[in-house]
């Protein structure tokens, strides 16, 4: 995409940019099917006007929107050129980016276009990639950390991009198995009350991990490699006294585990393995008095060379557009009203902050 001037001259204290999409990208693929794409960008930049005529997209208003709205649409034809297709939801982050690296509160040189163009995991006819800058920097920590924490509210993808990176090692044979492992603690319901045998006591617990597998996976073969070894999925206190080598083991809902057992668990890594541990410190389920070991281990191991804490928030949120709001939303009232998980004292609230 170019910019060129334009014979028309813009209000005073007002800029005009005008580009040409190259005629090998169909407008569509720009605009959107029913211009789509472009009402997410005016609804953006409401005080720009834009306008197109043909293959020219012209924009005119304050400097600074002006500015934004070109590099819109130049990393939109980054994306483009590799072939992927823009989504309402790429284009809303891709602004989301830009603004937050224009007011200075992103620190680093990453582009939109790196971030929604690097795949991760290609399966079943789709492809898994970041979706924000966070989520990018947070598979780059897997990449190049032997522990990896990802700490952030639920929908932002912590499990989903580990469990890609756990696949994508698996068939890159840089890893020998994957290792999927939670605590099976209780969100208010109780264990015991639970029909049938242990294994089917604790598997509702494991479900999600089955889930995003079955996702990545063809689920055929997922039943082969779990009887193989290759793919294990079991409770936290199945791997104590066990020393995990050449593996990717992932522990889901960290929060839910005690101090003691996060140290059990950090002391399994074997030899060429590697470690995502995952969890969301606002959802605690632990029993009244009992401190969660994904807190206190922040103040234990931040700055240890080769471990690595990603933090992830509400912008992250990559499922219903409201999962992000309620986060706020729930952030706000107990930042007003001094409580956890908008539960006060005598609640669960109480039990969530002893576990601080």
């Amino acid at each position: 995409m170019t910019q060129t001037p334009t014979a028309q001259s813009p209000a005073q204290g007002q800029a005009r940019a005008q580009f040409t999409v190259p005629a090998q990208h169909p407008m569509v693929t720009v605009l959107g099917s029913g211009d789509a794409l472009l009402r997410v960008i005016e609804k953006a930049f409401p005080g720009a006007d834009i306008h197109v005529r043909g293959n020219e997209i012209s924009a005119v208003g304050d400097p600074v929107d002006v500015a934004l709205i070109s590099r819109v649409f130049e990393e939109m034809m980054l994306v483009l050129r590799t072939g992927q297709p823009m989504t309402e939801d790429a284009v809303e982050r891709s602004i989301a980016m830009l603004r937050a690296s224009e007011a200075g509160t992103n620190d680093g040189q990453e582009t939109p276009a790196e971030v929604l163009t690097q795949n991760i995991l290609s399966s079943r006819g789709r492809t898994i990639r970041p979706k924000t800058l966070n989520q990018k920097r947070y598979v780059d920590a897997i990449d190049h950390h032997t522990v990896v924490f990802g700490i952030g509210p639920a929908g932002t993808g912590k499990t989903y991009l580990a469990m890609a990176k756990a696949v994508q090692a698996l068939q890159s044979k840089q890893v020998n198995r994957i290792i999927l492992t939670r605590p099976a603690v209780e969100a208010g319901e109780r264990l015991g009350f639970l029909p049938g045998t242990l294994y089917e006591k604790i598997d509702p617990y494991l479900r999600p991990l089955y889930d995003a597998l079955h996702d990545m996976i063809d689920p055929d073969s997922i039943p082969r490699l779990m009887a193989a070894g290759t793919i294990e999925v079991a409770p936290l206190a199945y791997m104590r006294g066990r020393t995990l080598n050449d593996a990717f083991i992932i522990l889901d809902e960290a929060q839910n585990t005690s101090p003691e057992q996060m140290k059990m668990f950090l002391t399994r890594l074997g030899f060429d393995s590697k470690i995502v541990i995952t969890g969301d410190v606002t959802q605690v389920d632990l029993p009244s008095g009992t401190k969660s070991g994904l807190r206190q281990v922040q103040e234990i191991l931040e700055g240890v060379e080769d471990v690595h804490f990603a933090r992830l928030s509400s912008h992250d949120v990559v499922r219903h557009k409201l999962v992000g709001r309620i986060v706020d939303a729930y952030e706000q009232y107990d930042s007003q009203h001094g409580t956890e998980n908008g539960a006060h004292q005598g609640g669960r609230g109480k039990s969530a902050r002893k576990g601080k």
